[in-house]
């Protein structure tokens, strides 16, 4: 049930995101931007896990601000990047419980070769908005 309410709260939050673009495209927004508008509601505003559907999940939302220094004080880009993406999911695993913003971002931008560079560069501004916010 718990995972349930996670798909829907996804689902609106990328739909809020949807109609609120209008005419912009995601590479018209910061990694700021981004992150609040696909990241916030499970991670919180300020990355540290708290968001408002955090409390509905079976599983504990990371704190963003600590990533620096779980990976022994170096920012894990290329862990982060596969983590956001979510494209290559090795099932065996387990069963993902965030969204895969890169199928979402891919999809949302014309679902062909421009929009995979636009998914990568709207990543890639999400990775810079999450080393901002390191704990150091």
């Amino acid at each position: 049930m718990r995972f349930l309410l996670l798909i829907v709260a996804a689902v609106l939050v990328w739909g809020g995101a949807t109609a609120q673009q209008g005419l912009f495209g995601l590479e018209d927004y910061s990694g700021a931007e981004l992150y609040q508008r696909f990241c916030s509601s499970c991670h919180g505003d300020s990355g540290r896990g708290d968001g408002p559907v955090a409390a509905t999940l079976t599983v504990p939302v990371p704190d963003l601000t600590l990533l620096y220094r779980r990976y022994g004080n170096r920012f894990p880009a290329d862990e982060l990047r596969e983590s956001i993406d979510g494209r290559n999911l090795v099932i065996a695993h387990g069963p993902r419980s965030m969204p895969v913003w890169g199928y979402e971002f891919w999809w949302e931008d014309g679902a062909d070769a421009a929009a995979e560079e636009t998914a990568r560069a709207t990543i890639t501004r999400l990775l810079e908005h999450i080393r901002s916010i390191q704990d150091i």
